[in-house]
């Protein structure tokens, strides 16, 4: 292979991984998971609380 076949490729695969990471980022986050941390938040403070 030659350089730009090899330059081609990577542009190729940058692009395509920047494409996967910002459709991950429009996601947000669930609300499932969202209760989770609240969960653990407050399961955190009340720990705090009785030391």
């Amino acid at each position: 292979m030659n350089k730009r076949t090899n330059q081609d490729r990577e542009r190729a695969i940058d692009d395509n991984l920047k494409k996967v990471f910002e459709e991950t980022l429009d996601e947000g986050i669930p609300d499932r998971f969202k209760d989770l941390l609240s969960q653990l938040k407050k399961q955190d403070s009340d720990q705090g609380a009785s030391k």
